[in-house]
């Protein structure tokens, strides 16, 4: 569950992000969320396109466009974005998943925000926020299992150059 880290979907994301480069984990994350998540965000802020130009400075850091210093100030304007949509549940999950998922550029241990915050944004999404805890949980694990697949999909098998994460905050 996503309030348990010890959960086995939690889990098999972190062993797998851990094999993995930072580069392929910010690829991952940048193209889930542009293609998943960042349409929850534009159908409650329409004209607000502070995660969609996150996601573009992570793209063109990725591209070797702009350095970090440069993409870094349209990832925190997309922070900025989750907080002002306080009274949007799932809006706000999404700028924070699309926020985590650009500053995997600056620390790959970022990307697990796309199933933290990705997950429960969709599940905000589908079931609605009135409904309890467990079946949001429930339906963010489904969500998160598609995540761990896409990851699946562009992982470099015996990756030679793999992120150094620590989970410990």
């Amino acid at each position: 569950m996503l309030s348990d880290w010890e959960a086995p979907y939690l889990q098999a994301m972190a062993r797998q992000i851990e094999t993995q480069s930072k580069e392929t984990l910010a690829r991952w994350a940048v193209v889930y969320a542009e293609r998943v998540i960042l349409p929850l965000w534009t159908s409650h802020n329409p004209g607000d396109e502070r995660p969609r130009e996150a996601l573009d400075a992570a793209k063109a850091w990725l591209s070797g466009e702009v350095t970090l210093p440069q993409a870094k100030p349209a990832i925190l304007a997309c922070h900025a974005a989750a907080r002002s949509a306080a009274d949007k549940p799932v809006a706000q999950a999404a700028a924070r998943a699309i926020g985590q998922c650009a500053s995997t550029i600056h620390s790959a241990r970022h990307c697990i925000g796309l199933a933290l915050y990705g997950a429960l944004s969709l599940a905000y999404h589908r079931l609605g926020t009135q409904v309890g805890w467990y079946e949001l949980e429930l339906a963010a694990g489904e969500e998160c299992e598609r995540m761990l697949k896409a990851l699946l999909e562009v992982s470099v098998p015996d990756e030679p150059k793999p992120a150094r994460i620590s989970w410990q905050c």
